[in-house]
């Protein structure tokens, strides 16, 4: 019996019998296409986590890892796994401020980066005291695979029990330092085991990975999904609308963030003819708009299955894969399989149904807790061990969750409890809005004032208090915005999540005075 809980040898194990069989093929870049086959995953990651293994880390080392997307970097994470140690993706965008804060709080034994990067990134590392400092890039070049390539291309996965640490990811920080979730072998396997049975994966079918593999949705969600079902991936190292469009007759599989559907629709090359072979299109890690929605479903004849979850939790709820026509715009579905979720209040009251409170989760995905902040960890859990993911939603009579905006995001306007979703969802609705943004800022008499942030759609002119004019007619006063700007676009992060942060601090002083 092998009790081998590393989530490798589950991947492994998950690989096709023709070993020499395509695995991932690479869709853009100058020249032609490379192709890898499952026999290269795995002779490549073993090659790595022996050189890992030569380094006499001690237990528990972390991996840091900043660098481009590339099959390659996709193999570092194999062999950080199967060499048993902690994989710790950094988001490219990162500074150096971010990247001397990651180093101090992680203490990595390794850290790779690209080689532009190599100058400061080294200096700032070894200044920390890391030992070990290597270059990839996603042309195949760098100080990691030269020394990877000295050693053997056989290995075998280090054994790990299910709740030993796999990976830790630290949050995006948009309020105090980012926090490190620490993501164990059984937290990772069970969650793809469940997408694996609740998307209907085959190893016939074939991925469009257009996604960053720093983050929960391209690392985990959908790479795990394909090296568990022995499915063929189309890689993408960077999302171009056109070109994964014309990639969209080969596959069957497509799983982007809303801003990505947004610009595909942009294309006239998306036709249903385009996607006939396609038989799922995933979005997640922002909300997806109602327009986007229906406008999906019309001009494909797909609906998009829209799902939720997050850096501690990875996927907590899904639409409906079958039938198709359950998948409900504006909803994040049902708790998956294992997954317990609830709706509180800020007092710890169970909420009924249709009632908007915190969500609050349990189940074998939900992580370990935050590195180095047993506090703050203590904090984010309930007596009764339920994660408080700091979501606010509710849940309607049939089971079907709905995100209404961040707990951080809330208004409390004269005393009253403004959403912002509930807002944006009026704004996004009108004639002329291609989306909008509503946050809360200081207000002498009110405490919180709500302000909207407004895009107009290509050629359309909008005008502001006209829009608050058209709000007053249909919601409280309390939550009508006492101020409104029309902008040519919404501060992003690069997993296309609004930053009210930037806004909220753009904003601050607007009504001081």
């Amino acid at each position: 019996m092998n009790d081998n809980a590393n989530l490798y040898a589950a991947l492994r194990a998950a690989f096709p019998a023709d070993l020499d069989a395509t695995a991932i093929e690479t869709a853009d870049g100058a020249g032609a296409p490379l192709y890898y086959t499952w026999r290269d995953l795995d002779r490549g990651s073993a090659m790595i986590a022996n050189l890992l293994g030569a380094l006499e880390l001690p237990e528990g080392a972390r991996v840091a890892v900043q660098t481009d997307k590339s099959v390659e970097a996709l193999m570092l994470y194999l062999g950080v796994l199967r060499a048993g140690f902690v994989y710790l993706p950094l988001n490219t965008a990162y500074q150096a401020g971010e990247i001397e804060y990651f180093v101090g709080n992680a203490e990595p034994s390794v850290v790779v980066c690209s080689g532009r990067s190599f100058g400061w990134v080294g200096k700032l590392c070894f200044k920390a005291g890391v030992r070990h400092v290597f270059t990839l890039n996603d042309d195949r070049s760098g100080s990691l695979l030269e020394r990877a390539a000295m050693h053997a291309d056989a290995q075998v996965p280090a054994r790990r029990r299910a709740d030993d640490l796999a990976a830790i990811l630290y949050t995006s920080g948009t309020t105090g330092r980012s926090k490190g979730a620490m993501l164990s072998h059984g937290n990772l396997l069970s969650n793809a085991r469940v997408l694996h049975e609740a998307w209907g994966w085959r190893g016939d079918d074939v991925l469009i990975h257009a996604l960053p593999i720093f983050h929960v949705h391209g690392l985990f969600v959908a790479s795990h999904g394909a090296l568990l079902a022995g499915a063929k991936m189309i890689w993408f190292g960077r999302f171009d609308p056109r070109a994964v469009i014309a990639q969209l007759p080969r596959a069957t599989v497509f799983m982007g963030v809303p801003t990505l559907y947004v610009r595909m629709l942009a294309e006239s090359a998306l036709t249903r003819e385009a996607c006939a072979r396609m038989r799922l299109f995933v979005a997640g890690s922002a909300p997806l708009l109602a327009e986007t929605f229906a406008a999906w479903r019309e001009r494909t004849g797909h609906t998009i299955l829209e799902r939720y979850g997050m850096s501690e939790t990875i996927m907590l709820t899904s639409n409906p894969y079958r039938p198709e026509d359950a998948r409900r715009a504006g909803s994040v579905g049902l708790p998956l399989p294992g997954v317990q979720l609830r709706i509180r209040d800020d007092k710890g009251v169970p909420l009924r149904s249709g009632e908007i409170g915190g969500i609050e989760v349990k189940g074998p995905n939900v992580f370990k807790g935050y590195w180095r902040m047993p506090e703050k960890t203590a904090e984010e859990f309930s007596a009764d061990l339920f994660f408080k993911t700091g979501d606010v939603g509710k849940v309607d009579a049939d089971g079907y969750v709905t995100i209404v905006g961040r707990s951080k995001d809330l208004i409390i306007s004269g005393g009253y409890n403004v959403y912002p979703a509930e807002i944006e969802s009026l704004i996004n609705d009108m004639p002329g809005v291609a989306e909008s943004a509503v946050v809360g800022v200081p207000h002498p008499d009110f405490g919180e004032a709500v302000v909207a942030v407004i895009v107009p759609k290509p050629g359309a002119a909008l005008d502001a208090d006209a829009i608050v004019a058209a709000l007053k007619a249909s919601i409280a006063n309390f939550k009508v915005p006492k101020a409104a700007f029309v902008v040519p676009e919404l501060p992003r992060n690069t997993m296309g999540k609004v930053q009210k942060n930037l806004l909220r601090t753009q904003h601050e002083r607007l009504f001081a005075g």
